[in-house]
């Protein structure tokens, strides 16, 4: 009997509603999707809300997530709305650094802003275009599981009128976020030994900064109400090419500050001190209110694979400790889940597909374990103003040490023949222990 026709058989005794279903419409859940699709799975894609949509984001991607673009096949030309950075603008301890992105085999050389309002659409049509059936409105309660404990399914609320639905199918993709609701229902809990961070941002019109072809990252916040008092955290000024700007903050719970501060309240302070010319210390410049969200990093919640779900981006604790980063994670985790999946289903269910599912921990914690180990000591070290005070006095008036860290920070490194950076980074990531 053909795959093909085999599932079908398959479909037609169980009454499954997809190969597989994918909880959530993000980057992570729209690139499993359309990874699927593409290998001729069907794919029911639920997203809660409806498109277009407000995201808390830095609306910031490296190289990285412009790889993970361009294999969905979407165009990223200026033409086509995206506004191109150069590198990383980095200020604190008295300096300005401009640092632009690696020559690499591995990833391109340019990074990309654009608004989540109209990004998570875009991928999620990419995903359609592939043969995936998306379905918004759909707010997913909680899995369906069979005698067994393993979810076949999931129990959801669909339209205005909020009226019950169950989906089934022989496996499960959690994109569903830092809620982490479907994760949840199954008993995976955040781990609290784990980085977390929280950031807050807002958008504001400001002519002069809006066409930055650098991102702009502060590491040191100053306050003019308080005495030019150091704030906690780190901040950004991302251009977005359209007349406004993302200004934003995060703070690590490593810090003293963690939980303790009106974050929204630091962000105004901050912004109290940039020049008056880029209009962020105008309220009538402001668009919208100050939004905040989590940043769970270093696989924050494990494992990712279990009874038949498998847990992808922000749903499993993706973001880089290093730098926040997560909308490139949660497209490598879902390419690699769907790749996954594939070969999964492609086998008898039972022990052997479990075989092939149980590849899918085993591989992100061969690609990040490591280097999330690091970025966990990284996220310790920086929690402390005087270290972070120290480094950013010494570290800056060195380009090629800075050069070092960009490459360290953003992850971005070509794995063989690549340059002494690249050699030691390497190893450093292949040395510490997985987390």
């Amino acid at each position: 009997m053909s795959r093909a026709l085999g599932r079908e058989a398959l479909m037609a005794t169980v009454e499954y509603d997809a190969d597989v279903i994918v909880v959530g419409a993000g980057p992570g859940g729209s690139t499993t999707a359309y990874h699927l699709a593409r290998n001729g799975l069907r794919v029911l894609l639920l997203e809660k809300t409806e498109f277009p949509r407000e995201k808390v984001c830095g609306d910031g991607l490296t190289p990285r997530a412009v790889k993970q673009l361009v294999k969905l096949g979407v165009d990223t030309s200026p033409e086509a709305g995206w506004l191109h950075n150069r590198g990383l603008r980095v200020i604190g301890g008295g300096m300005r650094l401009e640092l632009d992105w690696p020559e690499l085999a591995s990833f391109p050389n340019y990074g990309l802003v654009r608004t989540r309002l109209d990004f998570d659409d875009l991928l999620a049509k990419q995903a359609v275009g592939a043969g995936a059936e998306l379905r918004t409105g759909v707010n997913v309660v909680g899995p369906v599981l069979d005698d067994s404990g393993r979810a076949v399914g999931v129990n959801a609320e669909s339209g205005p009128g909020k009226e019950p639905v169950t989906f089934r199918a022989p496996l499960i993709v959690a994109g569903d976020g830092v809620s982490g609701r479907l994760p949840l229902a199954l008993g995976l809990a955040k781990r609290e030994d784990r980085p977390i961070g929280v950031a807050v941002r807002r958008y504001y019109q400001s002519p002069a900064k809006t066409n930055d072809n650098y991102l702009e990252s502060w590491l040191e916040l100053r306050s003019r109400d308080s005495g030019d008092k150091l704030l906690p955290g780190y901040g950004w000024i991302f251009g977005m090419g359209d007349g406004r700007v993302n200004v934003g903050l995060g703070v690590l719970n490593s810090s003293s500050a963690f939980g303790k501060t009106n974050y929204r309240r630091m962000l105004t302070d901050w912004l109290a001190n940039t020049p008056p010319e880029w209009g962020m210390t105008d309220e009538t410049n402001a668009e919208g209110p100050i939004l905040g969200a989590a940043l769970p990093m270093g696989f924050n919640r494990v494992p990712h694979y279990t009874r038949g779900v498998l847990l992808v981006g922000d749903s499993g604790g993706m973001v880089n400790p290093f730098n926040g980063e997560g909308i490139a994670y949660a497209m490598e985790s879902g390419e690699l889940a769907a790749e996954v999946i594939v070969q999964a289903l492609a086998r008898a269910e039972g022990a052997d597909r479990e075989r092939a599912l149980a590849g899918y921990p085993a591989e992100l914690k061969a690609r990040y374990g490591g280097y999330y180990r690091l970025g966990g000591i990284f996220v310790k070290l920086i929690g402390n103003p005087q270290i972070m005070r120290i480094a950013t006095k010494h570290g800056m008036p060195h380009p090629t040490l800075m050069r070092f860290v960009l490459k360290l920070l953003a992850n971005l490194t070509d794995p063989r023949d690549g340059d002494a950076m690249d050699r030691v980074i390497n190893a450093m990531t292949k040395v510490a222990p997985a987390v």
